[in-house]
């Protein structure tokens, strides 16, 4: 399993589900990431998570 929110790889009976009324099923490897998923924030400004940015090619 992987954190929706870093990316982070989880080891099983680890982390928090959870499942919204839709039937849609979210991980989470923290506390951290679950406040920060349901307040909407970019993973992008975060230097903790995996997020793979794009970096400005320089020529």
């Amino acid at each position: 399993m992987i954190c929706d929110f870093c990316k982070k790889e989880l080891k099983k009976g680890t982390g928090k589900m959870f499942v919204f009324n839709s039937g849609k099923i979210t991980f989470f490897c923290s506390s951290k990431c679950e406040k920060y998923f349901f307040m909407n924030r970019s993973v992008k400004y975060w230097k903790w998570n995996k997020h793979e940015s794009r970096s400005k090619v320089t020529r």
